[in-house]
């Protein structure tokens, strides 16, 4: 079991510390260690950067909720858990080479028959399913997706779960071709010139979901007509202001909306998907890799973000 830990020790610079022995266990708590772990890209850039005000600036911090494990060591009045089982933890620890949380933290038991590596991504996959399971899309339901970073591939996959018709825009081919993987319907380039003009003709959308913070995003769904009367605007990228033209929402009934994270429920609807093959994880894993190089993939996340998608840390040495 590794005793190390990731911590943004100064804006842009990352550290590995040494976390020490876990402490004795209380009658409820699990001891787990960590396999695989996820980085959540907006999040942990915008706190490794100071951006949009994230985490107050503050250092030294640790950020991250993507964890895969295997208990290791059981409280005496552990009931739902054994020495062996595989489980998903989201709890906003960071990158932990090992945890101990009470057995009613954020977990999740993992099938014991399944390739756990792909789960390190259930932390921001269960963010976007969570957005669109608060919005209440159903079948037919027009939906536009805009970016398709990690969290606009997966809000798209949810929101065609749910039965939607599901348009994706991004500036980044590369993603844009994992889109079509993922199945989205109509995939565009927001950078082509006819891009505004497809999407006004797709239009209206009665949900549309924000997963580029783009400045002007919400001033052009106005000024193009492209959200419909009742509709919603779901505020999924972190921002530090919003900003949008009171006729927007003025008359029209519509709202706007965020989700930032996950329950259980979330979770276990999560898995259900992907072993379905509802949620696809495997095509938008740009790089798996061992914890050691973590200090390469942070340098990556600051200054080459459009190279990353899904990032895996392997905690084993195995990669």
């Amino acid at each position: 079991m590794r005793k190390t830990a990731l911590e943004f020790v100064s804006r842009g610079e990352l550290a590995l510390r040494d976390l020490g022995d876990p402490p004795r266990l209380g009658p409820s708590e699990l001891l787990l260690e960590t396999v695989y772990t996820g980085v959540t890209n907006g999040t942990e850039r915008h706190a490794f950067l100071t951006e949009h005000r994230f985490g107050g600036g503050q250092f030294p911090s640790r950020h991250g909720y993507q964890h895969v494990s295997k208990v290791v060591a059981a409280g005496s009045e552990v009931s739902h858990f054994g020495i062996g089982d595989w489980v998903f933890c989201g709890r906003y620890v960071g990158h932990n080479g090992w945890n101990v949380v009470n057995e009613n933290a954020l977990l999740l038991k993992l099938p014991a028959n399944m390739d756990h590596r792909y789960c390190a991504l259930f932390g921001v996959a269960g963010v976007a399913l969570r957005s669109v399971r608060r919005t209440g899309v159903g079948p037919g339901a027009n939906v536009w997706v805009a970016g398709q970073g990690p969290i606009g591939l997966f809000t798209a996959q949810a929101a065609m779960a749910a039965g939607a018709r599901v348009t994706v825009t991004d500036r980044v081919e590369k993603r844009l071709d994992i889109a079509r993987k993922c199945g989205a319907h109509v995939v565009l380039n927001a950078a082509d010139e006819d891009t505004e003009r497809l999407l006004k003709e797709g239009g209206p959308y009665y949900y549309i979901y924000d997963c580029c913070s783009a400045k002007d995003l919400l001033f052009d769904v106005h000024s193009n007509r492209m959200l419909a009367r009742g509709g919603t605007i779901a505020m999924t990228a972190v921002r530090d202001t919003v900003g949008y033209p009171w006729s927007l929402l003025h008359g029209t009934e519509a709202r706007i909306t965020t989700s930032c994270h996950f329950d259980a429920d979330d979770l276990q609807v999560l898995l259900f998907l992907y072993q379905q093959g509802l949620m696809k994880i495997e095509p938008m894993v740009s790089h798996f890799v061992s914890i050691d190089e973590a200090p390469r993939i942070y340098d990556m996340l600051a200054h080459q973000r459009n190279d990353l998608l899904g990032v895996i840390f392997d905690w084993t040495g195995n990669t």
